[in-house]
């Protein structure tokens, strides 16, 4: 099962004190609008996601389709074929893609701690 990049999704109060912060370990933004309360930050091939106001927790997310840069993969598992795969082994999830569609579609879970984990494919 291919899940794409990882990223660190951080729940953020401060979106412009968070983005400092890690500006200073070397990660520049490479995406979102800071307007509208969300940046994607890079160091290499280490992704953060910042968000301030979208999600209560911190949560581990999965894109299948890109790989660590944000580029597109030549193949990937479609996010639909991951989500069928763990409900065939049992898994509870909190939200689900509708298996009817193709395209762009995402889920999320908990892991046995409470930590979310989201799988968002954006192709």
């Amino acid at each position: 099962m291919a899940l794409g990049a990882f990223s660190l999704s951080l729940a953020v109060k401060d979106i412009q004190a968070s983005k400092d912060f890690y500006q200073k370990f070397g990660f520049t933004v490479v995406g979102g609008d800071q307007q509208q309360g969300w940046l994607i930050m890079r160091n290499s091939s280490q992704t953060i996601g910042l968000f301030q106001g979208m999600f209560e927790n911190n949560m581990l997310t999965f894109n299948p389709g890109w790989d660590n840069q944000g580029n597109p993969t030549e193949t990937f598992t479609d996010v639909r074929s991951i989500q069928q795969t763990l409900k065939d082994q049992g898994v509870d999830f909190i939200s689900e893609v509708d298996e009817n569609t193709s395209g762009p579609g995402s889920f999320m879970l908990m892991d046995p701690d409470g930590n979310p984990i989201l799988v968002d494919q954006h192709r």
